[in-house]
């Protein structure tokens, strides 16, 4: 084989124009590959002994751009073209593919033949999937819950002729036994999320990327570098163990966390963004962490959970403006006012209401596009609540960081109820508390500290962790606001930037 060939067939144009097969599937171009690889210790790809695992293999490009640093750094060590390509991919290069589909493909990208053995293999194995796996694999149900990964017995159990997206790195197999040996660097993008239910007013998909994170750190490799959504930071469909172990252990080393996920993925929205980070074994110290956001790249090197809240706070511009909020003598957490989804326990899609009021339907309630009349009986819980005054805001706003999008909040009429379209903010002795609360809840101030933690369209208690309760007796507005924390100009400045930076003073 000749060099020239090597590098023709070598091509990364094909790959980096593949579309994504989904928002939960997305496919790494090799610029971001490259990029994650060049975190590594580049005398990895020197060592003829180092292994590399891919276990979420869509077009082995993982693999194919290891094999190319692998095929320079050994180059004195195995001068033989042909021999040093049989020794990489026969011995140091490993993939698991997500479906049969990109079982092919992967082979396709680093064999340059969709079959190990094939013709046109630039180096043969004795059996077609060479060391790029596929295996059929099926979800272990219980009560109608897969155990490994809690897809839904009623979306994914459709017969032999689909998909089942049973990823088998997560179903129980075991690594080392499969592939007889232990990996030093396991890499990757795996799969986000899957659908756990069809109706929309339930939670319809779970997350899954933690799953493969936490079987990567099981097999207790030298170093795990993969790419996930960056919720998992600060909230999202994760466990919270997950979230506390990934920050109590210190291990990682390196993350790029983009705000954007198409800085990262052109063309792919994901809310919150994207991440790709360098783990490694035995490291407990800070993290050189990197926020991509708006074009710029802002460095810092700290303990992720530098401000003990169990969640990390993105950008590090923030900190000396949190850290007088926290420091406050009589900060209280807003948190504790801010109430569960479905408060009343009557959902979105409710239409057991009229235009007018009337004997029958006599309780106000506030609804999805629309404000009308109902059945005090509709109110399953909550019902003292109807009585008192309080601030409602809707359960999603706008994307994930809030820089453009408000909140929404208004004093409802009293009485009054809301259907699951809505959040309770409350409850409050008077109407003047309500109104001076709900134009707290509309101040710069307010969107900062809720954007720190926000991370997509939903709302909930834990993202206002850092937002402060503030004596509703008076009225707020950002000027009183930044002169009782003692922000500086600068701090000020950057509240503003990040809040409605057009909006006119």
């Amino acid at each position: 084989m000749s060099d020239d060939l090597f590098n023709k067939v070598y091509n990364p144009d094909v790959l980096s124009c593949l579309a994504n097969l989904s928002n939960d599937e997305v496919f790494t171009s090799p610029d971001v590959v490259n990029q994650m690889l060049d975190m590594l210790p580049q005398e990895l790809f020197e060592n003829p002994d180092t292994t590399f695992l891919d276990p979420a293999c869509k077009t082995g490009v993982f693999l194919r751009e290891i094999a190319k640093r692998l095929l320079k750094g050994l180059e004195n060590q195995i001068p033989d073209l042909q021999e040093r390509v049989d020794h990489i991919f026969h011995k140091q290069l490993y993939g698991i593919a997500i479906t049969e589909l990109t079982s092919l493909l992967s082979r396709r990208g680093v064999y340059c033949s969709k079959y190990a053995n094939g013709e046109f293999s630039i180096t043969k194995f004795q059996n077609a999937d060479g060391n790029i796996r596929f295996k059929r694999t099926h979800h272990t149900y219980v009560n109608g819950k897969c155990k490994y990964c809690n897809a839904s017995e009623i979306v994914y159990d459709r017969g032999q002729d689909y998909e089942t997206y049973a990823y088998e790195f997560i179903h129980g197999m075991n690594v080392e036994e499969v592939f007889k040996m232990k990996f030093d660097v396991i890499i990757g993008n795996p799969p986000y999320q899957l659908k756990v239910a069809k109706q929309k007013e339930q939670q319809n998909a779970v997350s899954i990327y933690d799953l493969f994170v936490e079987k990567a750190l099981m097999l207790k490799p030298t170093y795990i570098s993969m790419i996930i959504p960056s919720r998992w930071m600060t909230g999202g469909r994760v466990a919270d163990s997950f979230r506390k172990m990934m920050l109590s252990q210190n291990s990682l080393k390196e993350l790029h966390d983009f705000v954007d996920a198409s800085d990262c993925f052109p063309g792919v929205e994901i809310k919150g963004g994207v991440c790709y980070f360098l783990w490694q074994n035995g490291y407990n110290s800070e993290c050189n962490y990197y926020l991509h956001k708006n074009q710029n790249v802002y460095y810092s090197k700290r303990y992720l959970d530098d401000l003990n809240i169990g969640m990390v706070v993105r950008d590090n511009r923030s900190l000396s403006i949190i850290r007088k909020v926290l420091n406050a003598s009589d900060f209280k957490s807003f948190k504790e006012i801010a109430g569960s989804q479905t408060p009343f326990g009557i959902v979105s899609s409710f239409d057991k209401y009229t235009e007018r009021k009337t004997n029958e339907n006599n309780l106000k309630i506030y609804g999805n596009k629309f404000v009308g009349y109902t059945s005090p009986k509709y109110v399953t819980k909550n019902f003292k609540l109807a009585s008192q005054w309080k601030v409602l805001a809707p359960k999603a706003v706008g994307s994930g960081i809030i820089e453009s999008d408000k909140i929404n909040a208004f004093v409802p009429e009293n009485p009054s109820i809301c259907t699951q379209t809505y959040i309770i903010y409350g409850p409050f002795d008077s109407k003047e508390e309500a109104d001076n609360a709900c134009a707290y809840m509309k101040t710069r101030f307010f969107h900062f500290l809720l954007g720190q933690l926000k991370n997509t369209q939903q709302m909930a208690p834990e993202l206002f962790k850092l937002v402060p309760m503030q004596d509703f007796n008076y009225s707020w507005d950002d000027e009183k606001l930044n002169k009782k924390y003692g922000f500086t100009s600068e701090e000020i400045d950057f509240i503003n930037q990040s809040v409605w930076p057009n909006l006119e003073d």
